[in-house]
């Protein structure tokens, strides 16, 4: 019998180093939490990326390694789409005065049923602050929904 997952979708600007890096955590921790949970991540605008910024943050990668948390073939960032949204079963934005607006102007039917997180980019934070700052609300998020499965 095949387990049906339910998705979380991480957004953030790029898809290149907040939302990239939540979502590798989430899968990470996920089967710990006995969770039929997957996350994926997606850009609300991509576009404002350098050209040359290659498929994913240094930042993130090297997070990844220092926990030693596998990240496979890694491929480059991904618009959102109205797909998307109704594929995921949670949607969390990972940061409220960056992304609100974002979803506002492009999903304005999606606004009221996103989470938004306060996780700074990094020209306002450095990456050794941010990112425990995700993992910290990532491992929160699976309590929750440990939580709300075992209500069910």
């Amino acid at each position: 019998m095949t387990t049906t997952h339910s998705q979380v979708l991480f957004l953030c600007t790029g898809n290149y180093y907040r939302s990239r890096f939540a979502e590798y955590l989430f899968n990470h921790y996920a089967p710990e939490y006995s969770l039929p949970w997957q996350a994926f991540s997606r850009g609300l605008a991509i576009e404002q990326l350098k050209d040359d910024a290659g498929p994913i943050s240094l930042h993130t990668l090297q997070a990844l390694v220092k926990k030693d948390i596998s990240f496979g073939h890694i491929r480059s960032p991904i618009s959102v789409t109205e797909q998307d949204l109704l594929n995921a079963q949670h949607i969390i934005a990972l940061k409220q005065a960056e992304h609100r607006p974002l979803v506002s102007k492009n999903f304005p039917a999606w606004v009221e049923r996103v989470e938004y997180w306060h996780v700074h980019d990094v020209e306002d934070e450095h990456p050794e602050q941010a990112l425990p700052q995700i993992e910290t609300a990532v491992l929160d998020l699976l309590q929750r929904l440990r939580h709300q499965s075992s209500r069910e």
